[in-house]
């Protein structure tokens, strides 16, 4: 597995950073921010995510998805694709973020949200659970964190 080293944002020339907003259908004031994208090289993505709920504000800053790492985008595809329910959770995680999603009867699915500061496991963590509708409401959150996640070379994401 290679090494990867955290780059400073400064250090990083500022590239237009779109903001992926996932907000709780049940409960607004829950809301997951994927923000202040970068891209500390050809082969991954740097953000920050932001998680807050009544009274809870977390964030977690240079978390980087790599080429080589799982997508997101494509599970949450995933779990658009597949509206009408599974059994059990599905799980997705990188080194600052993890995503748990569980079906719901009623067509909903909950998205639990954990972020974590990736360079210290032993430290805190926060998570928070956001509800959405299995079908369009997933697809859309899944095209959103696509183009979010997009390299400039238009690769991997």
């Amino acid at each position: 597995m290679p090494i990867i080293q955290p780059v400073s944002p400064e250090h990083v020339e500022p590239v237009e950073s779109p903001e992926v907003v996932v907000r709780c259908r049940e409960d607004p004031n829950v809301v997951i921010r994927l923000v202040d994208r970068y891209f500390p090289d050809q082969y991954g993505v740097a953000f920050s995510v932001i998680a807050q709920a009544g009274g809870l504000n977390a964030r977690v800053d240079g978390g980087e998805v790599r080429v080589w790492d799982d997508d997101l985008a494509r599970f949450l595809e995933g779990l658009a694709d597949d509206f009408r329910g599974w059994d059990g959770e599905r799980v997705w995680s990188v080194n600052h973020l993890a995503l748990r999603a569980v079906f719901h009867s009623g067509g909903h699915v909950s998205l639990t949200w954990t972020l974590r500061p990736w360079n210290s496991r032993d430290t805190w963590e926060a998570s928070i659970t956001t509800r959405q509708e299995a079908g369009e409401q997933m697809a859309a959150l899944a095209a959103d964190v696509r183009h979010f996640l997009l390299l400039p070379s238009g690769g991997h994401d």
